[in-house]
């Protein structure tokens, strides 16, 4: 035992040794957490409640005209934005110089006629209390003649869950016809349930939405894509459809002028869809059964679909706004926090009488008086983060997220240095909360930030109510997520402090109800700033820790994402 003593006595003082280090980095570390509080008071303190509700205001205003794509309040809304960028200093966002990103888009207004033919007997379809039909293509006119069905289940080929409902068929030429959301899985241990190991369980994944099912259908190389609306899986009545659908729409005009499309992407009632199935002898039911096994196979029909679209078409040049705020490190300032929210809504009506303004207070110029709120904080910093800041007002997220499908696309920036995106979708306006809401919880290591951030606040995360509605992919952040971008999408809270249990939700449920996308969506003497103005404050909290952490936020193990965001990091240069 003696011959140890040394040892032992050298681990002592190895130890001792130790605990001093540990000592001094801790030191260390509270003289940083204490200069980042003397940093990030003013900033914090910048952000108000009153100063929300004057942006707010004024981007509502009928001046504004409902802030519509291509229109006078579209010029309005870019010199707003741009001279505030300007005034508190920060850099132009475009390397050209300018504050904005010319974004080409097209409006088209489709008058389509469509007959399918079951067995011999023609079925007419009516527009558009049965179906909607459109082509995103930038032609005057689409055509598909007595192409062959096909029932490809839920449309969807996922290898990381072994899940392919086209098994090799070749579809070119054809009308494939497909379910709404993903393919419901049981679990095997309790049917009653969804199996949380395929496709998210109860929650959707991108597979469920109806982009991914076009965009499939178009690498496949049909000629038209018809999905069976069901309001249950779709979490919204077929009226939406029709409503968007039968009145002009708009797209991103590409270099190929978007021929990478498919003929016709078009929507049809489960009523009518069961009609077509029956007078094929077929029985939706149990098709629709099937379609949850992962051995299903497309299903040839003894059917044929036509379709004919006129387009009305008109070109339109719309503008992403966007600021730089310089990194403070030589360099990670070459790396960049994107904060993110859409400066667009449904513009003016002028076939209506009286108010024909749809002014989209909280949808979104609550978001974009946000950007200016973290803009004008970060700003305020004596030192400033370590990586750079962009704050990018985009454009057409009501008509599709085309704004920022644009800039993921397209990016100003390389998208390998894009460490993170923050991205801001209707403010809290009925007061502070204990808790704030993650749309796509679990999704990257953004909301573990996140989580400790609130804790400043005596907050808590929580995940959405209703995951499977799919709110993580219908707003701007979702564009530069299926690039790989790791991004946050926090949303206002559920519990308000010193209110009844219920108050947040009866909130909810009538602006939905009441205004959401309606002319009443104005600001009011009822609104309360001060939660949106505490949320702020700590997406600021989450960006600057974000810009000054020398680790990448990543997306979690099974998130869809990540496979592009790796494949993205190893292809950056090494200088990179």
């Amino acid at each position: 035992m003696k011959k140890y003593l040394p040892l032992l006595g050298l681990l002592g003082l190895l130890a001792m040794g130790c605990n001093e280090s540990s000592r001094e980095v801790s030191e260390a570390e509270q003289e940083a957490a204490a200069a980042d509080s003397t940093n990030l008071q003013p900033a914090l303190q910048s952000i108000s409640a009153s100063d929300l509700l004057a942006h707010t205001t004024t981007l509502a205003s009928d001046k504004f005209e409902g802030r519509a794509p291509g229109s006078v309040g579209e010029d309005s809304t870019v010199a707003y934005l741009t001279r505030h960028f300007k005034n508190l200093g920060l850099q132009p966002g475009n390397p050209d110089g300018s504050y904005v990103q010319k974004v080409p888009m097209f409006g088209y207004t489709p008058t389509p006629t469509a007959t399918i033919n079951a067995n011999g007997k023609n079925i007419k379809l009516s527009f558009p209390d049965d179906y909607v039909a459109l082509t995103r293509r930038y032609v005057p006119a689409a055509e598909v003649n007595s192409s062959d069905m096909v029932f490809v289940g839920y449309g969807v080929v996922a290898p990381e869950f072994g899940w392919d409902d086209y098994k090799g068929l070749d579809v070119k030429g054809k009308t494939i016809v497909m379910l709404v959301s993903d393919p419901p899985v049981p679990d095997p241990a309790n049917p009653e349930q969804l199996d949380s190991t395929i496709f998210g369980g109860k929650a959707m994944t991108y597979y469920g939405r109806w982009t991914y099912k076009y965009e499939i259908a178009a690498e496949k190389g049909a000629a038209a894509a018809i999905i069976i609306h069901e309001t249950g899986p779709a979490g919204y009545p077929y009226e939406v459809i029709s409503g968007s659908h039968s009145r002009e729409g708009f797209e991103i005009i590409t270099p190929d002028k978007n021929m990478n499309r498919a003929d016709v992407e078009a929507w049809i009632t489960e009523p009518k869809a069961r009609e077509i199935f029956t007078a094929l002898g077929r029985n939706f039911d149990n098709l629709k059964e099937a379609a949850k096994q992962k051995d299903f196979k497309p299903v040839p029909l003894k059917a044929t679909a036509s379709f004919n679209i006129k387009n009305k078409l008109r070109e339109v040049q719309s503008q992403n706004v966007i600021a730089k705020l310089e990194g403070s490190d030589p360099k990670l300032k070459d790396e960049y926090v994107i904060y993110t929210a859409h400066w667009d809504h449904l513009g003016k009506d002028t076939t209506l009488q009286g108010d024909q303004v749809y002014n989209g207070a909280l949808d979104n110029a609550t978001g974009t008086a946000g950007l200016i709120e973290l803009a004008e904080a970060f700003s305020s910093m004596e030192t400033k983060p370590k990586r750079s800041i962009l704050f990018l007002a985009v454009t057409a997220e009501e008509k599709g997220l085309l704004g920022s499908k644009y800039y993921a696309n397209t990016p100003l920036y390389p998208l390998e240095k894009t460490v993170a995106v923050i991205n801001m979708d209707v403010l809290n306006a009925y007061g502070p909360t204990e808790d704030v809401v993650v749309v796509g919880f679990g999704n990257s290591t953004l909301e573990d930030v996140l989580a400790q951030e609130a804790k400043s606040q005596n907050r808590r995360i929580v995940p959405e109510a209703t995951p499977e509605t799919g709110s993580f992919y219908r707003s701007d952040h979702f564009e530069f997520a299926k690039q790989g971008v790791p991004a946050l999408y926090a949303s206002s809270g559920v519990v308000a402090r010193n209110q009844p249990a219920d108050y947040v939700k009866k909130w909810k449920e009538r602006f939905t109800a009441n205004d959401y996308h309606k002319l009443t969506d104005e600001v009011h003497e009822g609104l309360n700033f001060e939660g949106a103005a505490e949320d702020l404050q700590l997406f600021l909290r989450v960006g600057y820790r974000v810009a000054n952490t020398e680790k990448y936020p990543e997306w979690k193990e099974g998130t869809e994402f990540k496979a592009k965001r790796e494949e993205t990091l190893s292809h950056a240069s090494p200088s990179e």
